[in-house]
C-alpha cells in the first residue's frame, strides 16, 4: 500500500503519534488518548532520591521477554551492586484480571506494567502508581506516544512498547499465492485468503479461544467501518449499539472470514495458532507484531510483514492499520525500594538499553533515539509511516462490556447469526450500563 515519503525515525514516530492522537481526535477523549502532561510539574508520592538498593520486583506479562530482561537486570546490578531485579511474570489474561490485587500494597511489582485502557485507569484510581510527572525519566520518551500513560494531566506510567495490532504475514506464503502487496479493499482481502487456501495454507490463523488475543483482529475490522474513531467509547456510553448497521456489517464480515480460519477456531489458543503459523502452514496470524519474537523462537525462518483487512472500498478507507502503545511501566506507590525501582525504570529508558530490549524481543519502543538492528523490526518499520489508528479495543473501561462486544465475533464464527449475536450482546451491555 502507498506510504508517506521517507522520514527520519523521530519524524516517523511523530507521524505515528499523529495518526492516533491528532487524526483520531474523538478517540483522544477516551482512555489512552490523553496528551502527555507538562513534565515540569512537581511529582508527588515518589521517593526520587535515596540509595539504590534492595530487591526490585518487576511484574509483567511478557514471558517471552524474560531472558532479555534478565540480561538487562544483570547489567543494572553491575551499575548498582546493592540492588537486584526479580521478574514476576503472569500470562497476559491472568495479568489483566489479577494484577491490581497482586501489586496493591507492593507484595509484588515495585516496578510493574499495565495494559492501556481499563487496567491502567483501575490502577490509577487505586492509587498504586507513584506519579512520574516532573521526573527526568519522562523526557526520555517520545512525548506524543506516552499519552496512554497519563490521566488528567499527570504522567503515571510510561508506555514502553509500540506494537501493531493487526495480522502478521508470512510473505513467502503470500508470494506463492500471487500477492506482493497488501489488499486495498475487502474484496481484495477475501481474494488473498482464497488464493492462500488454494495453495494449501490455512489463510488466517485466529485464536478464538483466547480472550486476550481473539479481540486483536477486531481493531482492524472496525477501524474503517465505524462512524467515528471513538466507536467503543460510544458503545460503552450507549451512544452507539452493537445492533447498529456498522457493527452488524463487521459481524457479517467475520462470517465471511470463517471458511478461511483453521478448524475449531473458536476454541483455539494463541499458542496453537502461533505454532501453526511458525510451521509455515498459515499465511496470516491474526494477533500482531508482538508475536514476531515468539514465532521466531519456534523456528520460523520466513520473512514477516503486516497485513490488515481493509473492510471497505479503498476510497472509503481512512486507515491502513492499527498501532498501540502499551506495557505501561510505573513505580509502585507502596514500594519499600522506590529509589531502586525508579533507577531500574531509568535504566530501561536509556536509549542503549531500550534498544537492547527492542532488538532482543522484536518490539518497537517509545524511547527516543533507539537504533533498530533487528531484521524483523526493520521489516515492519514502514508501518511507522502509514495511516494507523490507536487500537480501538482498549477504549473500553468496563471489561464486561468489552467481553460482550468481543464475544459477538466468536459467536458468529461459531455459527450464530450476526443479528442474534448482536442482540444478545446488547442486552448484556445495557445491563452492565444500568
Amino acid at each position: 500500500m502507498p506510504s508517506s515519503p521517507s522520514l527520519d525515525r523521530r519524524a516517523m514516530l511523530r507521524l505515528l503519534g499523529a495518526a492516533g492522537i491528532g487524526l483520531a481526535a474523538t478517540a483522544c477523549a477516551g482512555p489512552g488518548g490523553t496528551a502527555a502532561p507538562d513534565a515540569s510539574a512537581s511529582p508527588s508520592g515518589l521517593a526520587a532520591s535515596g540509595a539504590v538498593k534492595g530487591a526490585v520486583s518487576f511484574a509483567h506479562w511478557r514471558a517471552e521477554d524474560k531472558a532479555v530482561l534478565a540480561g538487562l537486570g544483570a547489567a543494572f546490578v553491575k551499575k548498582y551492586p546493592d540492588a537486584s531485579v526479580v521478574q514476576d511474570i503472569s500470562p497476559s489474561a491472568d495479568y489483566q484480571s489479577t494484577a491490581l490485587r497482586r501489586i496493591r500494597g507492593s507484595k509484588t511489582g515495585d516496578l510493574f506494567t499495565a495494559f492501556r485502557g481499563a487496567q491502567f485507569e483501575q490502577v490509577v484510581k487505586a492509587g498504586v502508581y507513584a506519579p512520574l510527572t516532573g521526573t527526568d525519566v519522562v523526557g526520555a520518551y517520545q512525548a506524543d506516544l506516552i499519552g496512554p500513560g497519563a490521566l488528567k494531566g499527570v504522567q503515571y506510567g510510561l508506555p514502553y512498547q509500540l506494537v501493531f495490532n493487526m495480522p502478521l504475514a508470512n510473505t513467502d506464503a503470500l508470494e506463492k499465492a500471487g500477492h506482493t502487496g497488501a489488499p486495498e479493499d475487502w474484496d481484495g482481502f477475501l481474494q488473498l485468503l482464497d488464493d492462500l487456501k488454494s495453495k494449501g495454507y490455512t489463510p488466517l490463523a485466529w485464536p478464538g479461544g483466547d480472550t486476550a488475543n481473539a479481540g486483536q483482529l477486531l481493531n482492524a475490522m472496525v477501524m474503517n467501518n465505524a462512524p467515528s474513531d471513538d466507536m467503543f467509547t460510544k458503545i460503552e456510553s450507549g451512544a452507539y449499539k452493537v445492533t447498529d448497521d456498522w457493527f452488524l456489517t463487521t459481524l457479517k464480515q467475520y462470517a465471511e472470514l470463517t471458511p478461511y480460519l483453521q478448524a475449531r477456531a473458536t476454541g483455539s489458543t494463541t499458542d496453537a495458532v502461533t505454532q501453526l503459523f511458525a510451521q509455515g502452514k498459515a499465511g496470516l496470524l491474526a494477533t500482531g507484531s508482538f508475536q514476531m519474537a515468539g514465532v521466531r523462537a519456534l523456528g520460523a525462518k520466513f520473512p514477516f510483514d503486516l497485513v490488515a483487512p481493509i473492510t471497505t472500498t479503498a476510497a472509503k478507507a481512512k486507515y491502513e492499520g492499527v498501532f498501540n502503545t502499551t506495557f505501561i511501566l510505573g513505580v509502585n506507590s507502596a514500594s519499600k525500594v522506590q529509589p531502586a525501582a525508579l533507577a531500574f525504570l531509568e535504566f530501561l529508558s536509556d536509549p542503549v538499553n531500550a534498544g537492547a530490549y527492542a532488538n532482543g524481543t522484536g518490539q518497537h519502543v517509545t524511547v527516543e533515539g533507539v537504533a533498530y538492528t533487528n531484521p524483523d523490526l526493520k521489516a515492519v518499520s514502514p508501518w511507522l509511516k502509514r495511516r494507523t489508528v490507536l487500537a480501538p479495543r482498549f477504549q473500553f473501561l468496563n471489561l464486561d462490556i468489552r467481553t460482550a462486544v468481543e464475544n459477538t465475533t466468536v459467536a458468529v464464527v461459531g455459527g450464530k447469526k450476526p443479528e442474534q449475536a448482536a442482540e444478545e450482546a446488547q442486552r448484556v451491555i445495557d445491563q452492565k450500563r444500568a
